[in-house]
């Protein structure tokens, strides 16, 4: 943005936002033009609101700057030439199975981005309304703490759409793969900080994520925290005022119901807002301590009446053992298990996403949890959305005071033993193959999925 340009207010960029809301939704994505021609058409949809996007006021006056990705995390200079990128590894798979996430190279440049190709002819009109709020929110945000995607174009009937590689992959896949009974507080609120930064841009922009969940918080190579899920993120603009509540049911809600607050649950006609958002990081909070997803072993309806009657997730530093059975067991105060079975599952009512309860390693002893993260939680997760605190005022709260400025070398100690994503020496595909449009898409039998793109 140039210097001499005019700063916006928050009344002025919310308005601008909802102008951009109602263009958006006037267009047509089944008469876009990269679905019926078969060559690359880079998507511009956002150069009309570049410069307006910059900077904007928050709402105490202070100037808030809105950047894009951190350090080499960004892709905007990349080329939109599918032929320019060398597809490495399958990472997973997202959009009800209909989207193909590669980990590839720009071969110009070297640089590893991850590449997500959607065949557009599989996608219902309902699916395509959905993949065209994702690309036009997130080519609309700008914030170093929310992954979005920078560069979009088709081939063919796919859309490319092309982000930062995460070379540690999602929250959900340390818990899974390296800390199977929770993370170290330290990790716990290094991670939290970057979400609660990227709740406060878009709760100031007018939207409500809807989505916070452990697979949507992705892990950079260099240690910067992004918040992913852009697809369930709602306006709560309606013609340029500021809504108190919205009352829309997010889509694929069922793979979200741990983590969906009670006031949006009960769908009612007091609604909910961004405080919803503070209940899903409670939540959040709960999965990174156990490694457990609180309620996910309930049936959808006995969940939604727990929520609804006020029951949630605790955490629980009691022993499941008297005492004086421990024998000589040193009691963990790290939050990280040390292979010799010191931490224990410390949330209320969860569930392993990856193994049975008789496959997950049981441990006698108990975690001890700080003051601060018991507060943490409580606070987060009042039954009343009104009670709880905003995003901003999270950032200032006593449990966050242990996140310093990491070096590389204190952030490695972080997520010890992690290690990041690496590509193949010999890749198997030099170029990415010609998509056959009419063929059905298979998910494959071999490759686990590294993130979580739903």
């Amino acid at each position: 943005m140039p210097a001499d340009a005019p700063r916006l207010s928050s009344s002025d960029e919310c308005q601008r936002l909802e102008c951009y809301r109602r263009q958006k939704d006037s267009m047509s994505f089944l008469d876009c033009s990269c679905i019926s021609h078969a060559q690359v058409q880079p998507m511009d949809i956002e150069e009309p609101y570049e410069d307006s996007s910059h900077q904007f006021l928050s709402s105490d006056g202070s100037e808030f700057t809105l950047q894009g990705p951190a350090g080499g995390d960004d892709v905007t200079g990349l080329s939109p030439e599918p032929a320019h990128y060398q597809i490495l590894s399958e990472l997973g798979r997202g959009f009800n199975n209909l989207s193909l996430v590669h980990m590839g190279r720009h071969i110009p440049t070297g640089q590893s981005v991850a590449l997500k190709q959607t065949n557009l002819d599989e996608c219902t009109e309902e699916e395509l309304l959905q993949l065209m709020n994702e690309v036009l929110l997130s080519r609309l945000f700008r914030h170093p703490n929310l992954l979005t995607s920078r560069l979009v174009f088709s081939s063919s009937c796919q859309l490319w759409v092309l982000t930062p590689l995460m070379s540690y992959g999602s929250a959900d896949t340390l818990l899974r793969t390296y800390f199977p009974d929770g993370m170290s507080e330290s990790l716990i609120a290094y991670l939290l900080v970057g979400v609660l930064k990227a709740l406060e841009y878009l709760h100031r922009m007018g939207y409500v994520h809807r989505g916070v969940k452990a697979s949507h918080i992705l892990l950079s190579g260099e240690g910067h925290v992004y918040l992913s899920g852009l697809h369930s993120a709602y306006s709560m603009m309606r013609e340029g005022k500021r809504q108190r509540a919205v009352f829309d049911m997010p889509h694929h809600s069922p793979s979200l119901l741990p983590w969906l607050s009670p006031e949006l649950l009960r769908q009612d006609l007091h609604g909910y807002g961004v405080k919803s958002d503070i209940y899903s990081l409670g939540i959040v909070a709960c999965e990174l301590v156990s490694g457990r997803v609180p309620f996910q072993d309930m049936p959808p309806t006995q969940m939604l009446l727990q929520k609804l009657r006020g029951s949630h997730c605790c955490l629980l530093d009691v022993a499941p053992f008297p005492l004086g059975e421990l024998g000589g067991l040193k009691v963990s105060r790290s939050g990280v298990d040390s292979g010799i079975g010191e931490s224990v599952a410390t949330g209320s009512m969860t569930h392993s996403a990856t193994a049975p309860p008789t496959e997950r390693p049981q441990s006698p002893g108990p975690k001890n949890h700080s003051a601060t993260l018991h507060n943490l939680v409580q606070q987060c997760l009042q039954q009343q959305p009104e009670h709880r605190p905003s995003a901003t005022s999270l950032l200032t709260h006593p449990f966050f005071k242990q996140v310093k400025r990491h070096t590389r070398d204190t952030f490695l100690s972080l997520v010890y033993p992690a290690v990041p994503l690496t590509s193949p020496d010999d890749p198997p595909v030099s170029s990415p193959p010609a998509p056959s449009c009419n063929s059905p898409t298979t998910p494959s039998e071999t490759t686990d999925a590294i993130w979580d793109f739903s």
